[in-house]
């Protein structure tokens, strides 16, 4: 019998590792414009973000939206977007992909009261529906469509 990584494989998706928190949640290293960064994957984010400190270093070009973003802990959040992005995951890529940048201070602090590293950004459920994701939660892995 096929294993689920190889089955997957043959159907055309990429197998990406994910790292287990110190809370609990999977982190992914992603590429924004070339650049590596540590990324959360949250299923209930609908839209990929990145924080507003990270501007420079991932090369983004930004706009003002009158939107405003809320997650876990905040609401009514600033918020900018870039557009125009190439993403790429493990052997998953995406260009034109437009991001939400936010300020993640607030995610940043709780990882860091529970020992865990700050992340870049989050990796939303925009990305996950563009790359038919599917994650196996036992083995740690993240599996993209190319």
């Amino acid at each position: 019998m096929k294993t689920l990584n190889s089955f997957l494989r043959s159907k055309g998706y990429v197998s990406i590792p994910l790292t287990l928190t110190a809370t609990n949640h999977f982190e992914v290293v992603a590429k924004i414009n070339g650049i590596s960064g540590r990324f959360i994957l949250d299923t209930g984010a609908s839209n990929t973000c990145i924080g507003m400190g990270k501007i420079d270093r991932f090369g983004l070009t930004t706009k003002s939206t009158d939107i405003k973003a809320a997650g876990a802990g905040a609401s009514e959040m600033d918020a900018l977007i870039s557009t125009n992005n190439a993403i790429t995951i493990g052997g998953w890529e995406k260009k034109r992909q437009r991001i939400v940048l936010i300020d993640l201070f607030h995610v940043n602090h709780a990882l860091e009261n529970h020992d865990a590293s700050p992340i870049d950004g989050i990796v939303g459920a925009d990305i996950l529906k563009k790359g038919k994701a599917i994650i196996d939660y036992n083995r740690k892995r993240l599996f993209l469509f190319c």
